[in-house]
């Protein structure tokens, strides 16, 4: 029973090092970056609790069809996953979106003015909905406070831990004396 909790704890963390590594380590180093989707305008391809991973793409190689990750131009500026209905070239770049599951496009032009705009490059469904569990303040308490506490008390039971007696060896299994 030991096995299989230590084989179930390892694989957990095992698990919550890559998540780790995957969105906060990755996105500095390999040039992608994670949002989670919020909303249910990009269904049923993109749905709410999903998480888009998203690649830097040149604005030169972008095309109508591209889902793109964006910074709106309007009110709070917030970050926005929907796919490209039209592209205007003249002078800077800009383009027209639209979500999947939205019956008009979006009331805005977005300008790209950077040489480069994310691509979205592929969708890890229901991860977002772990994110968002994990941000919960009663979640966040637990795992401020219980962890170490477990971790704690793990230790102290280690050391505390009365040590096992060496196993005395039968006389039939005692080895012979003066044997050559």
């Amino acid at each position: 029973m030991a096995a299989v909790a230590r084989a179930v704890l390892t694989l957990v963390l095992v698990a919550a090092a890559l998540l780790f590594l995957f969105l906060a380590v990755g996105p500095r180093f390999l040039n992608y970056q994670t949002s989670t989707m919020l909303t249910g305008s990009m269904s049923p391809g993109i749905n709410p609790g999903d998480v888009v991973v998203s690649v830097r793409t040149p604005v030169s190689e972008l095309k109508v069809g591209d889902v793109i990750t964006y910074s709106i131009p309007v009110d709070d500026h917030r970050i926005e996953t929907h796919r490209v209905t039209s592209i205007n070239r003249a002078g800077s770049t800009s383009v027209t979106t639209k979500g999947d599951a939205n019956p008009g496009p979006d009331p805005w032009t977005a300008v790209l003015s950077e040489d480069y705009v994310y691509t979205t490059a592929g969708v890890v469904p229901y991860l977002g909905d772990g994110i968002r569990a994990l941000r919960q303040p009663l979640v966040q308490s637990v795992l401020l406070y219980g962890a170490p506490a477990l971790l704690v008390v793990v230790l102290l039971t280690s050391i505390w831990k009365k040590p096992a007696k060496p196993a005395i060896p039968d006389n039939d299994e005692a080895p012979e004396a003066g044997r050559a």
